[in-house]
């Protein structure tokens, strides 16, 4: 009998699905897109209303050659890539590819690899659904006009190697922007006064904030501050109003794209590249000890927040077997409602509920585990009930001010239990002893200056959160984005922190000054609720670009005639020229900064570019300490005098000696841990005491 032949993209995702098909099923890989617009070209005939010029992609000759030779031996032919508008297309390419027109060819879709969601697949094989197909081409072809007309004209008026796209360009401007409004920021001053009071019956001690008269009062000075306390320095302090109730806190919404990106950030330090690598990992199958290859999560680029109704029960089974009754929320949870393609998928959830991470621990990469741990105890929280709070709020006067407190105290931790959410804002201080009757006395007032702070520069996770609030860019966008804008130099990272080169605000002041509308967030936005009306069968394709592409035609004119060459000086280091004793300049490569010698071509010297640890000497020759990386990428900290000194740690040092055997001591998380491997001191990072 002829086998069905099942083609997905990746062979882990091959290998995953195959163990679910029987005998009469053979799984293959297309290796992702098989056909795209060629490199050497626009690949657009936008005189013959933006006909695409599809080629087949370099290097994929002999596996389509494969997979023509397999299509031929199938009775039927099963498309199962990605259940998205890029995955229709990859399928919408291989029916053209494999020559498929004249076969039994079906498109399946699954959110996630599990046994029953694949069969139910084949059972509810459809066509290829052309307005995905139509919503994924509009896209390709207009950022590859943006980004094949502008690209040219920064390379001719700046230096080679630059590039301009449609959501890069936006998520730049953001960037840029956010810098410029932290430099014209103008600091305001202002201070706060806390009463430290005592209840004189339970001698409770507890802090009351300052807060005005009739309305709330801003201290602006000194003086003021100064004038206050002296006021209220022999006053009686008297309680006026309590107020006691129950407060809720809901548990968050299972994952969605943004929302992983986000909190893999904040809570595990990964970039938003790291995030979706180890999701697609998670999603296309891992070899776990005694279950062989599985999807543990369900697929990564959605918008939606729903869940099916066969995993909402099988969470609450989970959470009433695992916690209890008490903790099950039974109230239906509404979903976000969106319009795109995204909504048709579930949120971010595991596959299988009853396979805790803790389980399958040692058939995970350290990373690999702390990401599914994430999404897992994210979702089984999204079930359970909201955490409690008794909270009591007290109004006190002191002559003719007001201050309040507020305490609040945890009665029932409901989501708490699995996942912890961090609040700053959350005021614990022992007040329950505290009721109108209570005597206070005054113990102290603390006055402290202050001053505003401009907006903070944004991070990988606060820029994803911004560009999904405006509407640019889908899930599957944000990570390369930033990735792109990073890898051509135009915003570089201090700790979390993305700021602007001169080089990103050079190229940011000519998109803004001659293609305004691509890098304006509502413009972008626009168009992307276009694409979404395209996939919906509202607006044909072309549509989309015939609206777009007259009045950038004529920018792309204007600003080719009106542009001059702009320079950009390379910044020079205090590094000399080993070779020929110049002072070596800072370039950008594609693999990030690095020293060349300004001689070139006559000296053609260059060396790494490392940062340094500052305050910190090498233990062995006193030498400074450079963040370094392996031939595979991996960072480490080691001599400036390598290969003579040969000091190296993983981790980063610190100026801090271990007390048991006098070596250097390492950051390792909350602690500080000797760089010893033979000893097992550490100690809190909090505890350190820096005199």
């Amino acid at each position: 009998m002829a086998k069905n032949l099942v083609i997905v993209e990746s062979p882990a995702k091959a290998k995953t699905i195959k163990k679910f098909l029987g005998s009469n099923y053979k799984v293959e890989a297309s290796m992702g897109h098989v056909r795209d617009l060629p490199k050497s070209q626009l690949g657009v005939d936008i005189e013959n209303d933006f006909e695409p010029k599809y080629i087949t992609i370099r290097g994929k000759g002999e596996l389509l050659k494969h997979l023509r030779k397999e299509v031929k031996k199938a009775n039927k032919v099963f498309l199962a890539t990605d259940p998205d508008r890029e995955g229709e297309a990859i399928s919408w390419h291989l029916l053209f590819s494999l020559n498929l027109q004249d076969k039994k060819f079906y498109r399946i879709t699954f959110n996630e690899i599990t046994k029953n969601a694949v069969k139910n697949s084949i059972k509810q094989a459809r066509e290829i659904d052309m307005d995905l197909v139509d919503a994924q081409q509009a896209r390709r072809i207009l950022d590859r006009i943006v980004g094949y007309k502008i690209s040219p004209l920064l390379w001719k008026k700046i230096k080679k190697g630059l590039s301009a796209g449609r959501v890069q360009s936006t998520a730049l401007k953001l960037i840029c922007d956010r810098e410029e409004e932290i430099n014209n920021f103008i600091p305001e001053e202002y201070w706060s006064l806390e009463a430290k009071l005592k209840d004189d019956k339970s001698k409770d001690e507890f802090i009351a904030t300052f807060y005005g008269k009739d309305k709330k009062m801003k201290i602006t000075s000194k003086e003021q501050v100064d004038t206050i306390v002296d006021y209220l320095k022999d006053k009686d302090y008297i309680v006026n109003d309590v107020k006691e109730s129950i407060r809720q806190k809901k548990p968050l919404q299972p994952f969605i794209t943004s929302t992983l990106q986000q909190e893999a950030a904040k809570k595990l330090n990964f970039t938003t590249a790291k995030t979706m690598r180890f999701a697609q990992q998670l999603y296309e199958g891992v070899d776990v000890k005694g279950k062989g290859t599985i999807g543990l999560i369900t697929y990564l680029r959605t918008d939606s927040t729903r869940i099916s109704d066969d995993a909402d029960k099988a969470v609450k089974e989970h959470i009433k077997s695992s916690f209890g009754e008490e903790y099950v929320n039974n109230i239906k949870i509404v979903s976000n409602k969106k319009t795109n393609v995204q909504d048709a998928h579930e949120a971010i959830r595991p596959s299988y509920i009853d396979i805790h991470p803790d389980e399958i621990k040692d058939s995970l990469s350290r990373d690999q585990l702390r990401l599914y741990k994430l999404i897992y105890n994210r979702f089984v929280a999204s079930r359970m009930k909201p955490a409690k709070y008794a909270t009591k709020s007290i109004k006190i006067s002191g002559g003719d001010y007001r201050f309040n407190a507020s305490g609040s105290v945890l009665i029932f931790d409901g989501f708490l239990k699995v996942y912890n959410i961090l609040d700053e804002t959350e005021d614990n201080q022992k007040i329950g002893n505290i009721n109108k009757d209570s005597n206070l006395s005054l113990i102290e007032l603390n006055s402290k200056q202050h001053f505003t702070q401009p907006a903070p520069r944004y991070t990988e996770a606060s820029l994803v959160k911004t560009l999904e609030e405006n509407g640019v860019g889908r899930p599957s966008t944000y990570a390369p984005t930033i990735s792109t804008i990073q890898k051509r130099g135009y915003v570089s990272k201090e700790k979390k922190n993305i700021f602007p080169t001169e080089l990103g605000e050079i190229v940011n002041d000519i998109m803004e000054k001659y293609f305004e509308n691509i890098v304006n967030v509502k413009f972008t936005a626009a168009l992307e609720k276009e694409l979404d009306e395209v996939e919906t069968g509202n607006i044909p394709w072309k549509e989309v670009l015939r609206n777009f592409y007259p009045d950038f035609g004529n920018t792309i004119e204007y600003a080719e005639e009106k542009i001059g060459k702009i320079e950009i000086k390379d910044e020079v280091s205090d590094v000399l020229c080993d070779k020929c004793g110049r002072n070596m300049v800072i370039k950008i490569g594609r693999y990030g900064k690095f020293l060349a010698c300004p001689g070139f071509p006559e000296c053609r010297n260059a060396k790494p570019l490392y940062e340094k640890v500052e305050g910190v000497a090498c233990p062995k020759c006193s030498g400074e300490i450079f963040i370094k990386k392996t031939k595979k990428g991996r960072r480490y900290y080691g001599c400036e005098n390598n290969p003579k000194c040969d000091f190296m740690t993983w981790n980063k040092p610190t100026k801090e000696i271990c007390p048991k055997c006098g070596t250097i001591m390492v950051e390792k998380g909350k602690y500080l841990k000797c760089n010893n491997e033979e000893c097992n001191y550490s100690i809190l990072k909090e505890n350190v005491t820096n005199d």
